[in-house]
């Protein structure tokens, strides 16, 4: 997943694209076999939250929820400042995320993960159809709301690796394969620091308009 040479350290974002892939496939495989009325894509986004620390804990990260951005960790009080939906911090140790201005002090006495040796990730998810029909606000979900996070990995002084995970719901391949490219190009339009998509797919069964899941990790920072 990771390897460390005289100068930096490095992420596959291919391999996270992997992993949750993977999981998700695997959830697709139960509710058919469950002949689940609604399948996982019905889930919003912070349903599917719990199905992609699963499958980072499966290959053996450290997985730490909603962290302060390393910027705003300076706030006097512990609900303030922007959260990042989940930190990686590298396998096979899983060690939890040094909190900053603790290095070399004594309160760091415990194994730890430097924030700039983690990885920060953002999680969105959008879909075409939802269990009340068509997603009318599906483009506008897209090609806005989400990248809005990406800003917030990138402006960051402290972060060095951090990536956006993109989840589309979509009834087709052929329309997901269109908006991920559509999407990676608007931002590169906006002169966003986004890197290609790292995409994986699979079909789903159309229980209620969707029938594929596209899965896109965007490297933002160590790109």
């Amino acid at each position: 997943m990771w390897n460390t040479g005289a100068a930096m350290l490095t992420w596959s974002t291919a391999e996270l694209a992997d992993h949750v892939a993977d999981r998700l496939r695997c959830r697709a495989a139960d509710d058919d076999l469950e002949q689940a009325v609604y399948g996982f894509d019905a889930l919003d986004e912070l349903g599917l939250h719990p199905l992609v620390h699963e499958a980072f804990r499966e290959g053996g990260y450290g997985v730490w929820p909603e962290m302060r951005y390393p910027d705003d960790s300076g706030r006097s009080r512990r609900s303030e400042g922007k959260r990042c939906d989940v930190v990686l911090t590298p396998a096979p140790e899983a060690l939890p995320l040094r909190q900053p201005g603790v290095k070399g002090t004594l309160f760091d006495s415990v194994p730890a993960c430097d924030p700039e040796v983690a990885y920060w990730l953002e999680i969105k998810s959008v879909a075409q159809f939802e269990t009340s029909g068509p997603f009318r606000r599906y483009s506008a979900e897209l090609f806005s709301a989400v990248t809005r996070d990406l800003k917030k990995i990138w402006l960051d002084s402290t972060i060095m690796h951090g990536g956006l995970l993109l989840i589309l719901f979509t009834s087709s391949e052929t329309i997901a394969a269109h908006d991920l490219v559509a999407w990676h190009h608007r931002c590169l339009d906006k002169a966003l620091p986004v890197g290609p998509p790292s995409a994986r797919g699979f079909p789903l069964t159309d229980r209620i308009g969707n029938a594929w899941c596209q899965v896109a990790v965007f490297g933002v920072r160590g790109l």
